[in-house]
């Protein structure tokens, strides 16, 4: 099994992974009933963010804390949705890579999950900046 290597691979990755999580029925409704993403919009996003991510390629240009606390205000992200999509997440990148770059993208998506809930926790009924 080779590691993540290029943009290609990471798209191969997130495909994979966002197939996991709109049928996963513990998260799957957030992305699709709270969110309602469109995939073939919101996926080029989410391959500039893993690509800035993983080889520092100044591409990914938003701020995903702000659109989570949009989500969050709609629904409230709990702690095993967190575990969830971490979960997930680990599952893809092992059914499909293994090397250096693989263990980094695990470990930075802890890091993400571990971040995002504990903003997201410390919010409270804080209006939005």
């Amino acid at each position: 099994m080779k590691d993540i290597e290029n943009r290609f691979d990471i798209e191969k990755l997130i495909r994979h992974f966002y197939d996991r999580i709109l049928a996963d029925d513990l998260i799957g409704f957030i992305f699709t009933d709270i969110a309602k993403i469109d995939l073939e919009e919101h996926l080029p996003i989410l391959f500039d963010f893993w690509e800035m991510t993983l080889f520092n390629q100044p591409v990914y240009k938003r701020n995903p804390m702000r659109v989570h606390i949009e989500l969050h205000r709609k629904q409230q992200l709990k702690s095993e949705f967190f575990d969830r999509w971490l979960s997930l997440f680990n599952q893809s990148v092992d059914d499909l890579f293994k090397g250096q770059v693989a263990n980094l993208a695990k470990t930075r998506a802890l890091s993400i999950a571990f971040v995002m809930q504990n903003k997201l926790a410390g919010l409270g009924s804080r209006p939005l900046i």
